[in-house]
């Protein structure tokens, strides 16, 4: 019978190898690290004149050694399969409105509470009033401008109109707020809108009030695959928009969709 030989490391040995482990470990995990650091962010802002678009400018500055790309889907629809494949590290928008909820791989914090009012032609009759009730909507029907992209849109548009029991003229479809003002300019119907941006000769924005119509939105990652920069550009936009106060509701009566009227409530 032949001899049976074992070789075995000695305890010196074995540290060697278990400490050389470590270390192809750790010399992997660097390389991966940066390759990933070195990709920019990519980051989905909506569209054109959006809130959204003041945070790229605030990582700018508060991270200039961030790199970061900046993309508009016109629509959280839109951007959800996009986070979902890897294609975009960010975007923001309301993740309710899509018939289903988002998926455990994908993680939301609320950023904005913004205060929706009405655009109209300066010639309109509600341009006479500082202030527009939102029941007196109810006697002007209005432009709905949305894009497939935009279910979430849809959905609060919806929602509002069927709270209030207004009514709608016409919807048209297109991208982006530019495309938006044209419709009010050429159609002359009043259109849900932001009050704070600038506005082309011949129109004019009122804020609404009794109630005052919220539009929630959040920054949305992907948490299994996320970016190494995802938490560091998180903290920076939870800084800006609470020093900002822009998740504070308004003092006055105001109204938001129940799903987000119930986000709201478990997230204050």
């Amino acid at each position: 019978m032949g001899d049976r030989r074992h070789v075995a490391l000695t305890p010196a040995g074995e540290t060697f190898a278990e400490r050389g482990r470590r270390l192809l470990v750790d010399a992997e995990r660097l390389v991966d690290e940066i390759t990933h650091t070195c990709t920019p962010l990519r980051i989905d802002v909506v569209a054109e004149g959006l809130p959204s678009t003041l945070l790229v400018h605030h990582l700018r500055t508060q991270a200039p050694d961030l790199p970061f790309e900046v993309l508009q889907s016109h629509g959280m629809a839109a951007a959800l399969p996009r986070l979902l494949t890897g294609e975009l590290d960010l975007a923001f928008g309301r993740p309710f409105g899509f018939g289903r909820p988002l998926g455990a791989a994908l993680a939301t914090m609320p950023v904005g509470l913004d205060p929706i009012g009405v655009i109209i032609p300066t010639d309109h009759p509600l341009a006479d009033r500082d202030e527009v009730p939102l029941a007196a909507l109810a006697d002007h029907p209005l432009l709905i401008h949305s894009a497939d992209e935009s279910a979430e849109w849809h959905d609060w548009v919806d929602q509002a109109v069927a709270a209030f029991g207004l009514k709608v003229a016409t919807r048209v479809r297109g991208h982006g707020r530019t495309s938006a003002l044209a419709a009010v300019q050429s159609l002359r119907h009043p259109a849900f809108g932001l009050t704070s941006s600038h506005l082309p000769d011949g129109l004019t924005a009122r804020p609404l009030r009794d109630p005052v119509p919220l539009y929630p939105w959040h920054a949305v990652w992907k948490t299994t695959t996320a970016h190494p920069a995802i938490n560091r550009a998180l903290e920076l936009i939870h800084t800006y928009a609470r020093t900002h106060h822009w998740h504070r509701p308004p003092s006055t009566n105001w109204w938001l969709p129940k799903p987000d009227c119930d986000t709201l409530r478990a997230t204050n």
